[in-house]
């Protein structure tokens, strides 16, 4: 799998809107003294799921996994912090910004399905 960087660019900017996503739910969604606790714990939980549950060889990442999963697994966990952004958008009152990035990330994996076949199909279903 040959990776694209401004594919690469973009994932990340995409990871980032969904880890900020969490941490605004947190604090729109609930009210003091735990949306204190929340903005931050959301955000860091989503992020560690993120970067622990991995396929081991992944281009895109250094290669290493903490946690190693299979491809397909991956992609579920991509797909429940991505998704589970615009979820949290949605949760939080704000259903214009969750539709629109819902839409930005059909449109990202429409592009990446290069990716998607290869956590499915390739070297990381065998992880």
């Amino acid at each position: 799998m040959s990776l694209n960087p401004a594919m690469l660019a973009v994932r990340f900017l995409l990871e980032l809107i969904a880890i900020v996503s969490f941490g605004v739910y947190g604090w729109l969604a609930f009210d003091s003294p735990w949306r204190y606790l929340l903005v931050g714990l959301l955000p860091i939980a989503a992020a560690t799921v993120w970067g622990v549950f991995t396929v081991p060889g992944d281009p895109s990442r250094s290669g290493e996994s903490p946690v190693p999963v299979a491809g397909p697994v991956r992609l579920l966990v991509e797909f429940a912090v991505l998704f589970g952004g615009a979820g949290a958008l949605w949760a939080a009152g704000l259903p214009r910004l969750a539709l629109l990035s819902a839409a930005v990330l059909v449109g990202y994996h429409l592009l990446a399905h290069d990716r998607i076949r290869w956590l499915l199909t390739g070297r990381a279903a065998d992880a």
